[in-house]
Protein backbone atom coordinates (compact mmCIF):
# COMPACT_ATOMS: atom_id res chain seq x y z
CA UNK A 1 0.00 0.00 0.00
CA UNK A 2 1.07 3.46 -0.85
CA UNK A 3 1.59 5.77 2.08
CA UNK A 4 0.41 9.42 2.84
CA UNK A 5 2.72 12.03 1.84
CA UNK A 6 2.43 14.36 4.74
CA UNK A 7 5.72 15.29 6.56
CA UNK A 8 6.23 18.87 8.64
CA UNK A 9 8.00 20.38 5.48
CA UNK A 10 5.07 20.18 3.50
CA UNK A 11 2.80 21.18 5.81
CA UNK A 12 4.84 24.51 6.42
CA UNK A 13 4.78 24.90 2.81
CA UNK A 14 1.05 24.56 2.84
CA UNK A 15 0.72 27.64 5.30
CA UNK A 16 3.16 29.78 2.82
CA UNK A 17 -0.08 31.17 1.01
CA UNK A 18 0.98 34.24 -0.89
CA UNK A 19 -1.07 37.64 -0.61
CA UNK A 20 -3.66 37.07 -3.44
CA UNK A 21 -3.91 40.34 -5.63
CA UNK A 22 -5.87 39.14 -8.86
CA UNK A 23 -9.54 37.69 -9.76
CA UNK A 24 -10.38 34.30 -11.38
CA UNK A 25 -12.80 34.68 -14.15
CA UNK A 26 -13.34 31.70 -16.85
CA UNK A 27 -11.46 32.40 -20.33
CA UNK A 28 -9.03 35.32 -19.16
CA UNK A 29 -5.82 36.43 -19.18
CA UNK A 30 -4.06 37.23 -16.07
CA UNK A 31 -0.69 39.19 -17.08
CA UNK A 32 1.10 40.29 -20.12
CA UNK A 33 4.19 37.96 -19.48
CA UNK A 34 6.23 36.63 -21.91
CA UNK A 35 5.27 32.87 -21.86
CA UNK A 36 1.81 31.84 -22.73
CA UNK A 37 0.19 29.22 -20.93
CA UNK A 38 -3.29 27.56 -21.56
CA UNK A 39 -5.29 26.39 -18.25
CA UNK A 40 -7.48 23.78 -19.25
CA UNK A 41 -10.33 23.65 -16.68
CA UNK A 42 -13.40 21.78 -15.52
CA UNK A 43 -14.63 24.49 -12.98
CA UNK A 44 -14.14 28.24 -12.41
CA UNK A 45 -15.97 30.71 -10.75
CA UNK A 46 -19.01 28.54 -11.09
CA UNK A 47 -17.88 26.57 -8.54
CA UNK A 48 -16.57 27.62 -4.50
CA UNK A 49 -13.83 25.55 -5.29
CA UNK A 50 -13.07 26.92 -8.62
CA UNK A 51 -13.43 30.56 -7.33
CA UNK A 52 -10.36 30.35 -4.99
CA UNK A 53 -8.51 28.08 -6.83
CA UNK A 54 -8.15 30.97 -9.74
CA UNK A 55 -8.06 33.64 -7.64
CA UNK A 56 -4.30 32.01 -6.66
CA UNK A 57 -3.75 30.84 -10.08
CA UNK A 58 -4.09 34.52 -11.54
CA UNK A 59 -1.71 35.88 -8.48
CA UNK A 60 0.80 33.55 -8.76
CA UNK A 61 0.75 33.61 -12.89
CA UNK A 62 1.43 37.53 -12.35
CA UNK A 63 4.10 37.40 -10.48
CA UNK A 64 5.87 34.70 -12.37
CA UNK A 65 5.37 36.45 -15.54
CA UNK A 66 3.10 33.97 -17.06
CA UNK A 67 0.32 35.14 -19.42
CA UNK A 68 -2.95 33.18 -18.61
CA UNK A 69 -5.50 31.59 -21.13
CA UNK A 70 -8.21 29.92 -19.00
CA UNK A 71 -10.89 27.89 -20.09
CA UNK A 72 -13.66 25.86 -18.10
CA UNK A 73 -15.27 22.75 -19.57
CA UNK A 74 -17.90 21.99 -16.90
CA UNK A 75 -17.00 18.51 -16.28
CA UNK A 76 -17.75 17.88 -19.89
CA UNK A 77 -15.34 15.65 -21.45
CA UNK A 78 -15.95 16.73 -25.06
CA UNK A 79 -15.62 20.36 -24.43
CA UNK A 80 -12.35 19.80 -22.88
CA UNK A 81 -11.37 17.91 -25.59
CA UNK A 82 -12.44 20.86 -28.01
CA UNK A 83 -10.65 23.09 -25.89
CA UNK A 84 -7.47 21.54 -25.91
CA UNK A 85 -7.64 21.29 -29.98
CA UNK A 86 -8.04 25.57 -29.38
CA UNK A 87 -4.96 25.46 -26.96
CA UNK A 88 -2.87 22.96 -28.78
CA UNK A 89 -3.46 25.34 -32.03
CA UNK A 90 -2.73 28.20 -30.45
CA UNK A 91 0.65 27.10 -30.08
CA UNK A 92 1.21 28.00 -26.20
CA UNK A 93 4.49 27.38 -24.31
CA UNK A 94 2.80 25.52 -22.17
CA UNK A 95 -1.17 23.64 -20.95
CA UNK A 96 -2.16 23.20 -17.90
CA UNK A 97 -4.86 20.45 -17.92
CA UNK A 98 -7.11 19.78 -15.33
CA UNK A 99 -8.99 16.57 -16.27
CA UNK A 100 -12.27 16.38 -16.66
CA UNK A 101 -12.42 12.75 -17.05
CA UNK A 102 -9.51 10.79 -16.84
CA UNK A 103 -10.60 8.17 -18.89
CA UNK A 104 -10.37 10.86 -22.05
CA UNK A 105 -7.64 12.90 -22.08
CA UNK A 106 -4.93 10.73 -23.99
CA UNK A 107 -5.60 12.48 -27.25
CA UNK A 108 -5.72 15.84 -25.85
CA UNK A 109 -1.87 14.74 -24.01
CA UNK A 110 -0.57 13.42 -27.40
CA UNK A 111 -1.51 16.27 -29.74
CA UNK A 112 -0.01 18.67 -27.20
CA UNK A 113 3.13 15.78 -27.29
CA UNK A 114 3.05 15.85 -31.44
CA UNK A 115 3.00 19.52 -31.29
CA UNK A 116 5.98 19.66 -28.64
CA UNK A 117 3.78 21.86 -25.75
CA UNK A 118 4.81 20.30 -22.15
CA UNK A 119 1.33 19.75 -20.38
CA UNK A 120 1.05 19.76 -16.24
CA UNK A 121 -1.21 18.40 -14.54
CA UNK A 122 -3.48 19.88 -12.11
CA UNK A 123 -5.67 18.88 -9.32
CA UNK A 124 -6.65 15.69 -10.51
CA UNK A 125 -3.81 13.22 -11.72
CA UNK A 126 -3.98 10.94 -15.31
CA UNK A 127 -4.70 7.74 -15.37
CA UNK A 128 -0.73 5.78 -14.94
CA UNK A 129 -0.37 4.86 -18.12
CA UNK A 130 -0.86 8.65 -19.15
CA UNK A 131 1.59 9.87 -17.16
CA UNK A 132 5.04 9.68 -19.51
CA UNK A 133 2.86 11.92 -21.20
CA UNK A 134 2.97 15.04 -18.77
CA UNK A 135 5.63 16.95 -17.65
CA UNK A 136 4.34 16.48 -14.00
CA UNK A 137 1.67 16.52 -11.91
CA UNK A 138 0.52 19.51 -8.95
CA UNK A 139 -2.06 18.82 -6.54
CA UNK A 140 -3.81 16.52 -3.67
CA UNK A 141 -1.92 13.30 -3.26
CA UNK A 142 -5.38 11.90 -3.59
CA UNK A 143 -4.94 8.07 -2.80
CA UNK A 144 -2.94 9.98 0.32
CA UNK A 145 -6.30 11.22 1.13
CA UNK A 146 -8.69 8.15 1.59
CA UNK A 147 -5.41 7.03 3.56
CA UNK A 148 -6.03 9.52 6.17
CA UNK A 149 -9.96 9.37 5.92
CA UNK A 150 -9.08 5.37 6.60
CA UNK A 151 -6.81 5.87 9.46
CA UNK A 152 -9.18 8.53 11.52
CA UNK A 153 -11.81 5.02 10.50
CA UNK A 154 -9.33 3.12 12.00
CA UNK A 155 -8.68 4.78 15.29
CA UNK A 156 -12.35 5.19 15.98
CA UNK A 157 -13.08 1.96 15.30
CA UNK A 158 -10.60 0.84 17.95
CA UNK A 159 -10.81 -3.23 17.19
CA UNK A 160 -14.55 -2.93 17.39
CA UNK A 161 -16.46 -5.04 14.21
CA UNK A 162 -18.01 -2.48 12.53
CA UNK A 163 -20.10 -2.37 9.05
CA UNK A 164 -20.11 1.11 6.98
CA UNK A 165 -21.23 2.28 4.01
CA UNK A 166 -19.49 4.30 1.55
CA UNK A 167 -20.31 7.13 -1.19
CA UNK A 168 -17.65 7.31 -3.78
CA UNK A 169 -17.10 9.99 -5.99
CA UNK A 170 -17.72 10.68 -10.11
CA UNK A 171 -17.69 7.42 -11.64
CA UNK A 172 -14.36 7.55 -13.97
CA UNK A 173 -12.35 10.43 -12.09
CA UNK A 174 -9.22 10.05 -10.93
CA UNK A 175 -9.39 11.72 -7.93
CA UNK A 176 -12.48 9.43 -7.19
CA UNK A 177 -10.71 6.17 -7.91
CA UNK A 178 -7.64 7.48 -5.69
CA UNK A 179 -9.86 8.85 -2.87
CA UNK A 180 -11.44 4.88 -2.63
CA UNK A 181 -8.37 2.77 -3.12
CA UNK A 182 -6.69 4.33 -0.53
CA UNK A 183 -9.28 4.11 1.79
CA UNK A 184 -10.24 0.54 1.00
CA UNK A 185 -6.44 -0.62 1.10
CA UNK A 186 -5.76 1.10 4.68
CA UNK A 187 -9.13 -0.44 6.24
CA UNK A 188 -7.84 -3.84 4.45
CA UNK A 189 -4.38 -3.85 6.33
CA UNK A 190 -4.83 -1.56 9.67
CA UNK A 191 -8.54 -2.57 10.18
CA UNK A 192 -9.96 -5.46 9.31
CA UNK A 193 -12.36 -5.30 12.08
CA UNK A 194 -13.98 -2.80 9.63
CA UNK A 195 -16.51 -3.71 6.78
CA UNK A 196 -17.62 -1.66 3.64
CA UNK A 197 -21.25 -3.36 3.19
CA UNK A 198 -22.08 -1.44 0.18
CA UNK A 199 -20.98 1.24 -2.02
CA UNK A 200 -22.11 3.84 -4.69
CA UNK A 201 -21.32 6.97 -6.29
CA UNK A 202 -22.60 9.97 -4.89
CA UNK A 203 -21.06 11.93 -8.13
CA UNK A 204 -19.77 14.90 -5.58
CA UNK A 205 -23.10 15.97 -5.12
CA UNK A 206 -25.14 16.49 -1.56
CA UNK A 207 -28.18 15.41 -3.40
CA UNK A 208 -27.58 12.67 -5.25
CA UNK A 209 -25.15 10.96 -1.99
CA UNK A 210 -28.37 11.59 0.40
CA UNK A 211 -30.43 9.29 -2.29
CA UNK A 212 -28.14 6.48 -3.18
CA UNK A 213 -27.08 6.51 0.98
CA UNK A 214 -30.77 6.29 1.51
CA UNK A 215 -31.11 3.26 -1.02
CA UNK A 216 -28.11 1.71 0.92
CA UNK A 217 -29.65 2.21 4.33
CA UNK A 218 -32.50 0.01 2.73
CA UNK A 219 -30.53 -2.68 1.34
CA UNK A 220 -28.69 -3.31 3.77
CA UNK A 221 -30.85 -2.70 7.11
CA UNK A 222 -30.35 0.50 8.79
CA UNK A 223 -29.71 -1.08 12.30
CA UNK A 224 -27.15 -2.63 10.52
CA UNK A 225 -24.73 -0.07 10.02
CA UNK A 226 -22.08 1.47 12.43
CA UNK A 227 -20.53 4.32 9.97
CA UNK A 228 -20.23 5.60 6.16
CA UNK A 229 -17.06 7.19 4.73
CA UNK A 230 -18.14 9.75 1.84
CA UNK A 231 -15.15 10.67 -0.36
CA UNK A 232 -15.92 14.62 -0.13
CA UNK A 233 -17.61 16.83 2.57
CA UNK A 234 -20.42 17.55 0.23
CA UNK A 235 -21.24 13.94 -0.15
CA UNK A 236 -21.05 13.38 3.52
CA UNK A 237 -23.36 16.28 4.53
CA UNK A 238 -25.87 14.44 2.12
CA UNK A 239 -24.78 11.09 4.15
CA UNK A 240 -25.53 12.27 7.13
CA UNK A 241 -28.69 13.97 6.25
CA UNK A 242 -30.14 10.76 5.10
CA UNK A 243 -29.08 8.98 8.15
CA UNK A 244 -31.10 11.90 10.20
CA UNK A 245 -34.00 10.58 7.70
CA UNK A 246 -34.07 7.38 8.81
CA UNK A 247 -33.97 8.57 12.52
CA UNK A 248 -30.48 7.00 13.47
CA UNK A 249 -28.42 8.75 15.66
CA UNK A 250 -25.56 10.57 13.55
CA UNK A 251 -23.49 11.66 16.57
CA UNK A 252 -23.36 7.89 17.43
CA UNK A 253 -21.95 6.69 13.98
CA UNK A 254 -18.40 6.76 13.03
CA UNK A 255 -18.17 9.43 9.81
CA UNK A 256 -15.45 10.49 8.25
CA UNK A 257 -14.94 12.68 4.76
CA UNK A 258 -12.08 14.48 3.14
CA UNK A 259 -12.39 18.22 2.18
CA UNK A 260 -12.45 20.06 5.34
CA UNK A 261 -14.80 22.68 3.43
CA UNK A 262 -16.86 25.81 4.50
CA UNK A 263 -19.76 23.08 4.56
CA UNK A 264 -17.31 19.81 6.49
CA UNK A 265 -15.78 21.96 9.31
CA UNK A 266 -18.58 23.43 10.96
CA UNK A 267 -19.80 19.76 10.97
CA UNK A 268 -17.03 18.06 12.19
CA UNK A 269 -17.44 21.03 15.23
CA UNK A 270 -20.39 20.25 15.92
CA UNK A 271 -19.83 16.16 16.17
CA UNK A 272 -21.59 15.20 13.31
CA UNK A 273 -18.39 14.58 11.40
CA UNK A 274 -15.50 12.66 12.98
CA UNK A 275 -13.13 13.33 10.68
CA UNK A 276 -12.29 14.96 7.61
CA UNK A 277 -9.16 15.56 5.19
CA UNK A 278 -7.85 19.04 4.71
CA UNK A 279 -7.15 20.38 1.14
CA UNK A 280 -6.46 24.07 -0.22
CA UNK A 281 -8.00 25.69 -2.78
CA UNK A 282 -5.77 28.38 -2.76
CA UNK A 283 -2.95 25.77 -2.64
CA UNK A 284 -3.87 24.06 -5.41
CA UNK A 285 -4.02 27.05 -7.84
CA UNK A 286 -1.05 28.60 -6.39
CA UNK A 287 1.43 25.39 -7.50
CA UNK A 288 -0.35 24.81 -10.53
CA UNK A 289 1.60 27.67 -11.18
CA UNK A 290 4.55 26.70 -9.72
CA UNK A 291 4.90 23.98 -11.13
CA UNK A 292 4.47 25.41 -15.00
CA UNK A 293 6.83 28.22 -13.86
CA UNK A 294 9.77 24.93 -13.15
CA UNK A 295 9.25 23.29 -16.43
CA UNK A 296 8.79 26.61 -18.15
CA UNK A 297 12.32 27.07 -16.67
CA UNK A 298 13.75 23.81 -17.47
CA UNK A 299 14.06 22.86 -13.97
CA UNK A 300 14.36 19.18 -12.93
CA UNK A 301 11.62 17.87 -10.89
CA UNK A 302 11.83 16.11 -8.04
CA UNK A 303 8.48 13.74 -8.33
CA UNK A 304 5.15 15.25 -8.00
CA UNK A 305 4.21 18.30 -6.29
CA UNK A 306 1.70 16.97 -3.66
CA UNK A 307 -0.82 18.88 -0.86
CA UNK A 308 -0.63 17.37 2.29
CA UNK A 309 -3.06 15.26 3.69
CA UNK A 310 -3.56 17.40 6.95
CA UNK A 311 -6.07 15.38 8.91
CA UNK A 312 -8.98 17.48 11.08
CA UNK A 313 -11.03 16.01 13.43
CA UNK A 314 -12.77 17.78 17.09
CA UNK A 315 -9.12 18.35 18.68
CA UNK A 316 -7.74 20.87 15.81
CA UNK A 317 -10.84 21.94 13.72
CA UNK A 318 -10.90 25.53 15.11
CA UNK A 319 -7.09 25.65 14.83
CA UNK A 320 -7.10 28.88 12.10
CA UNK A 321 -4.00 26.30 10.45
CA UNK A 322 -6.68 24.18 8.77
CA UNK A 323 -9.84 27.30 8.51
CA UNK A 324 -11.23 26.39 5.36
CA UNK A 325 -11.15 28.70 2.16
CA UNK A 326 -13.59 26.97 0.00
Amino acid sequence: MRSPRTTTAALALLFAASALSACGTDSSSASDGDKNVYALLPQGTDQPYGTEYLKAMNAEAEKEGISLTITNSQYDADKQASDCQVAVAAQPDLIILWPAVADTVRPCLERARAADIPVTITNSDVKEEDKSLTAGYSGPDTYGQGVSSAEIMCELADGQDINILQVEGLTGNTTAIDRKAGFEDTIAENCPNVTIVASQPGDWNKDDSQTVTSEMLTATGADNIQGIYAADDTMVAGAIDALSSQGLDVEEMLITSIGNTMLGNPLVVSGLLDGTVFQSSEWDGRNAITLAAKVLAGEELDGDLFMPSVKVTAANASDPEVAPNW
